[in-house]
């Protein structure tokens, strides 16, 4: 890779609930010896990832992916009329249908990416993950998805409670009665849609993996991490790498039987056995993806690779021992540069 590569990334809303996007972009600008531009991709006009110095060299607006990948098609033939990109790095859940759909088109208009198959998206959701685990002998806990209230009190009444209460793309909580369980069911059905997903509860120590399949069944890369302060959206605001050879076991045995192909984030529990589930699969890289850079694995810039055809061999082993705290920072710009983005819908 010896020219200048315009990757475009979407996720660039850096907030209480970040996106990927911001430390993709870190990842890719810290890659020794390349030369990146990157291509903001935006769903809202006050993502702070459009305004940071450093991050995005253009940005351009976005139609929502409830708008049908028409509209996402559309939106395309004006970017491509403007600018060049490469490589496009999709980093949330409820887009990558889109382009895994519209990946052919973008290819035949220069765009590559590396992205996992449909079949590999759709059977890892949340509503089939007992299902999922069965077929590949993965530790899971029982799940269920429910469309009405009536379902929800009947799998209740089947999991027990505690139970986990979980939108289909994002949210989730526990609930410890019936009434807690309607409560979240009403709440992130309203904000995301249905089905719902009710999980059997399981107490632990809660660990993530981010990692990179080539697609054929290897590993390229995967970085655990123990969290280590949790919000109340169950978002990791720190963590610390770890190294335990049975969550690699198990990352290894996931990417071998689904021959997994593109980035990918495991949720993981560590009951009080010491026994591992795995809570969700995230077919994307994970918004702590900055943490498997410094600790020595670069998966940004190994999943652009990647997409542009090169060969990347399986990453050694990381640091353990490297932290990660996010924090708040007062971003300063000016108001003219809001408004600029705002009516062009690009800058």
């Amino acid at each position: 890779m010896n020219k200048t590569l315009h990757i475009a990334l979407s996720g660039l809303n850096a907030i209480d609930s970040p996106g990927p996007g911001v430390p993709v972009a870190r990842g890719l600008r810290e890659a020794s010896g390349f030369d990146f531009k990157i291509i903001g991709l935006a769903y809202e006009n006050l993502e702070p990832g459009i305004y940071m110095p450093g991050i995005a060299d253009k940005v351009f607006i976005m139609p929502y992916p409830s708008e049908g990948i028409a509209a996402l098609k559309e939106r395309w033939e004006y970017i491509l009329s403007v600018s060049k990109p490469d490589v496009v790095i999709p980093n949330y859940d409820a887009e990558l249908l889109p382009y895994i759909r519209l990946n052919q088109w973008l290819k035949e208009k220069g765009v590559a990416s590396f992205l996992p198959t449909e079949e590999q998206f759709e059977e890892r959701q949340k509503y089939r993950l007992t299902e999922f685990g069965e077929k590949y002998n993965i530790p899971v806990p029982e799940s269920h998805s429910v469309n009405n209230l009536s379902e929800l009190a009947e799998k209740g009444k089947h999991l027990g409670y505690p139970l986990v209460v979980k939108g289909k793309f994002y949210e989730a909580g526990i609930a410890r009665s019936p009434q807690e369980a309607e409560d979240w069911f009403l709440k992130i059905s309203h904000k995301w849609g249905f089905p719902i997903i009710v999980q059997k509860y399981i107490k632990g120590e809660e660990f993530n993996v981010a990692g990179l399949g080539d697609g054929n069944g290897e590993t390229i890369a995967a970085v655990a991490m123990r969290k280590q302060y949790i919000t109340d959206k169950g978002k990791a605001w720190g963590g610390i790498t770890v190294t335990d050879p049975r969550i690699m076991e198990l990352t290894r045995h996931f990417v071998t039987k689904t021959q997994w192909r593109g980035p990918f984030e495991l949720e993981l529990m560590k009951d009080a056995r010491g026994d591992f589930h795995v809570m969700e699969i995230n077919p994307r890289m994970p918004a702590w993806i900055y943490l498997a850079v410094a600790a020595g694995q670069n998966i940004p810039l190994a999943t652009t690779q990647l997409a542009h055809g090169e060969e990347v061999k399986p990453m050694p082993s990381y640091e353990p021992g490297i932290m990660f705290i996010r924090y708040s920072w007062d971003l300063i710009t000016h108001v003219s540069s809001f408004q600029e983005f705002s009516m062009k819908g690009e800058r």
